[in-house]
């Protein structure tokens, strides 16, 4: 990690207590679902879970977080109506977690609540769906998610959907379908932010000619800087000026440094040759992968490796247009500064060290991520008041 001196770090928490940080992705509800089976009182996160989670209240508090997308993710094996009622667990899990810590985390649907939660001094707490597979293909699944507080939904996980193309699988519908330029719509009549993150760039590209509102990527960093397909090219980021969207930049080790994008492919081929799936995580899976990490040590992300991304992001896609999206609890490893939520403030004091100015961090950590809700839903209002709920299906538009 890259050494910061104490006088950046002070810098870096002041703005944050003017500035707080709005990530865009964070997985403790899946990771509670796993872990603990929704029961918080075993993993209770007014308590220290270090070692446990990457998240807990004190850690959001010292990371300088004041606003958090709580992601309702649910795994692609998941279809159809089990798809939608692991969703609905997902949600109650954060319903839960707002009932049981009001004075630390306050429920926000709108820009509006955000800023409120902000003067309050509370964590403003959205969500965001991970993958269209959780609508089932139903646009009033979609209205349903949003009425219950989804904020934004991923238009795919790791997996090509019906009508949406996925980054890291085959080319199915060539990004969107008839009927994904559909949701998309709907999705700008809601207020529902359009999630590419995960997308394919066909599909990032077909969302972009679509939406009318500003679009997000709530996790995902520079393609240009690490050459993985889960990351933005330079393309694709030069729209977000037109666009008026944000990308997120995220700290999977695996997305943001090329050495861990090769360690990776040489450990998933590893797997395969002795007969084991990439992602199997039995004991006898697990120690071929440990005989693998001991012969051949796993490449360290560190703060500075993020910091090449945004430093990139900026240039292209210009400042307005950038923001944070950890992904923590999402993923098994972490950038060496940028262990768990309690980083953030590293992050800022080594952008203060390259020569970010306050104006700029502050669109970075708060005012970019709020401006894109406010505008997403100013669009909505103007769409609601010229037409009503679209009933298209799946079937209609892409027979």
């Amino acid at each position: 990690m890259t050494s910061l001196d104490s006088a950046s770090l002070d810098d870096a928490r002041s703005l944050l207590a003017d500035f707080p940080v709005v990530d865009g992705h964070n997985d403790l509800p899946w990771a509670l679902r796993e872990k603990a089976g929704y029961d918080i009182d075993r993993l209770d996160i007014a308590a220290d879970q270090t070692g446990s989670l990457h998240t807990d209240i004190a850690r959001l508090r010292a990371g300088g977080v004041g606003a958090q997308f709580w992601s309702v993710y649910v795994r692609t094996d998941l279809t159809g109506d089990a798809a939608v009622s692991a969703t609905l667990e997902q949600i109650d899990c954060v319903e839960q977690l707002l009932a049981r810590h009001p004075s630390d985390l306050a429920r926000a649907l709108t820009a509006a609540d955000m800023e409120k939660a902000r003067t309050e001094g509370r964590i403003a707490s959205l969500m965001g769906a991970e993958g269209g597979h959780s609508i089932n293909n139903s646009l009033a699944t979609l209205r349903a998610l949003h009425a219950l507080g989804v904020r934004y939904m991923t238009l795919t996980h790791n997996d090509n959907i019906a009508w949406a193309d996925s980054a890291t699988d085959e080319p199915g519908v060539g990004g969107l379908s008839a009927f994904g330029r559909e949701v998309v719509r709907e999705m700008n009549r809601t207020g529902m932010l359009v999630d590419l993150s995960h997308v394919a760039a066909t599909t990032m590209r077909a969302a972009l000619d679509t939406s009318v509102a500003p679009v997000i990527f709530s996790h995902s960093s520079s393609r240009a800087v690490c050459d993985h397909p889960r990351n933005i090219p330079d393309d694709v980021l030069e729209r977000l000026s037109a666009n008026g969207g944000v990308a997120m930049a995220t700290f999977v080790p695996k997305f943001v440094l090329q050495a861990a994008v090769d360690w990776t492919a040489a450990a998933d081929e590893n797997m395969r040759a002795h007969g084991f799936h990439h992602l199997d995580t039995t004991p006898e899976a697990m120690k071929v992968h440990a005989a693998f990490e001991e012969s051949t040590p796993r490449p360290i992300a560190t703060v500075s490796t993020v910091a090449d991304h945004l430093d990139h992001m900026r240039e292209v896609a210009g400042v307005d247009h950038i923001g944070i999206g950890g992904d923590y609890d999402g993923t098994a490893f972490t950038p060496d500064g940028l262990d768990d939520v309690a980083g953030y403030p590293n992050l800022i004091a080594e952008l203060l060290d390259r020569g970010w100015s306050r104006a700029d961090l502050a669109k970075l950590t708060w005012q970019n991520a709020v401006r894109v809700l406010a505008a997403a839903e100013d669009v909505a209002r103007d769409i609601q008041s010229r037409r009503g709920p679209s009933v298209a299906t799946l079937e209609q538009l892409d027979a």
